[in-house]
């Protein structure tokens, strides 16, 4: 399936909205394009929370990673992203926000079987349980 994200809307609720309305359980995703600001995450291990890193300008999307499980009866995306800066730098991390300008261009792939989440007790994260069969 391809989604054509459209400017100011968010990448991560759009996603997410897209597997709400087809049933999306197990998937890989990744995009490409372009935010006009964005929020990534690092986790710290102590805290049990990210760390938010603020991107406040116009970057590529250069890479976006992850995948679309099911989470307690609901899709759950979770993906993580590299973004380009203008002078070529880069930072990445676990995309928790992204406005999109002008596009991002989302290919979703089912992977068949769906992929199961469940809330580890020690990180606090949901993370997929086992291997799922071909």
């Amino acid at each position: 399936m391809v989604v054509a994200v459209d400017k100011g809307e968010d990448a991560v609720a759009t996603i997410n909205e897209v597997a709400v309305r087809y049933g999306i359980r197990g998937a890989r995703v990744t995009a490409v394009g372009g935010f006009k600001s964005a929020e990534l995450g690092y986790f710290d291990r102590g805290k049990r929370d990210y760390l938010r890193i603020p991107v406040r300008e116009q970057v590529e999307v250069l890479s976006l990673l992850g995948d679309i499980a099911d989470n307690q009866g609901r899709p759950a995306l979770h993906v993580h992203a590299v973004v380009g800066h203008r002078d070529g730098s880069t930072v990445g991390g676990h995309l928790l926000r992204g406005e999109v300008w002008p596009t991002l261009e989302v290919i979703i792939t089912e992977v068949g079987a769906s992929l199961v989440k469940r809330v580890d007790q020690e990180t606090g994260l949901a993370l997929l349980t086992g291997s799922t069969q071909p």
